[in-house]
């Protein structure tokens, strides 16, 4: 009887003090998992993939779009875009299965919020906002359960936070850069004009590579001609120090973007129209030995979880009974 009322004390306990359980107790995957988005079904869902790309599944299942999804450093959570609420593109929060989907914001705002990031201790998050008026992109960094938003970089865009925490790399005036989170130094990967385009860049778990879509031609920086560097516009992967330049897809076939970097750093998953359809393959870095992982019409993006590299940062459930147990050692009163 003493247990069924502890129990029962601690439950109403969290529930005043407005602590969700069950992102609490929300499982991660305990193989390889990786997010996409693809629209077979109509519009832009979240789905879920083992790393061979067996066993896809819908995580959203809503008539609005979603997609970007990103795991939390210990995929305990997923992070994503949807417009699901008043047509706006907003961030949500849901568990690894798809339930107890949740806005990050109370307050709306007018201008879109995409191309989330977690930091590596999952506290915080970035995130890029674009005014469509002003044609500019800011990238924005706010603290999980608080609704404060800080003001990182501006004319910046597809943060990806650097497994150390020390900063992020983004896309500044389409140059891969890497802004300290401290000083807000920038600096750049490559040489200007290297690359044209440097979007998108992903880490690897060590921090050592990044993995990058870019343009390895002298084209005009104009997106009248669109055309033109899409056509050439391949993926490259980096090491951290700015060294080690490769590009891993040939510029013979459609344009590739949307690269992500396996945790181990030895595959990436990109997009790559096929037969008229977007779909996901993984190249390994080095036999570049590529596979298709989707079939289904427009699938595209990626994000990878592997147990292996998870870090140990969310609250666990062996916290929650620690604390339990602590509260019991003091002593709870007992109904007379």
């Amino acid at each position: 009887m003493k247990t069924i009322r502890f129990l029962v004390f601690a439950i109403v306990n969290l529930l005043v003090l407005n602590i969700s359980v069950s992102p609490l107790f929300a499982k991660a995957p305990t193989t390889p998992k990786i997010l996409f988005t693809s629209v077979r079904e109509g519009n832009y869902e979240v789905y879920i993939m083992n790393a061979d790309g067996s066993d896809q599944v819908n995580l959203t299942q809503n008539p609005a779009d979603d997609f970007q999804a990103v795991w939390s450093p210990t995929g305990e959570q997923i992070l994503f875009v949807s417009d699901r609420d008043g047509g706006v593109r907003d961030l949500y929060l849901m568990d690894p299965d798809g339930s107890n989907i949740r806005r990050v914001f109370k307050r709306k705002r007018k201008i879109n919020r995409n191309n989330p990031t977690w930091s590596p201790d999952g506290k915080q998050i970035a995130y890029s906002v674009m005014d469509w008026n002003r044609s500019r992109s800011t990238i924005y960094i706010a603290t999980l359960g608080e609704q404060k938003e800080d003001e990182f970089v501006m004319d910046a865009t597809d943060p990806a936070w650097s497994p150390d925490g020390t900063g992020i790399a983004c896309s500044i005036d389409e140059r891969l850069a890497f802004v300290n989170l401290r000083t807000r130094a920038r600096k750049h990967f490559l040489p200007n004009k290297a690359i044209q385009w440097q979007r998108l860049p992903s880490w690897s778990a060590t921090g050592d590579k990044l993995a990058f879509s870019g343009n390895n031609h002298a084209v005009v920086l104009d997106r009248q001609h669109r055309n033109e560097w899409m056509d050439k516009n391949t993926i490259f992967i980096i090491n951290s120090n700015g060294i080690g330049l490769q590009q891993l897809v040939d510029e013979a076939g459609p344009y590739a973007w949307s690269p992500e970097l396996s945790p181990d750093g030895q595959e990436v998953l990109y997009t790559q129209a096929i037969n008229g359809a977007h779909q996901i393959l993984k190249i390994d870095v080095n036999s570049g030995i590529q596979i298709q992982l989707t079939d289904n019409i427009w699938n595209f993006g990626g994000d990878w979880f592997d147990p292996a590299y998870a870090l140990k940062v969310s609250p666990q459930p062996a916290l929650l009974t620690a604390m339990w147990g602590r509260v019991k050692q003091n002593g709870l009163p007992e109904k007379r």
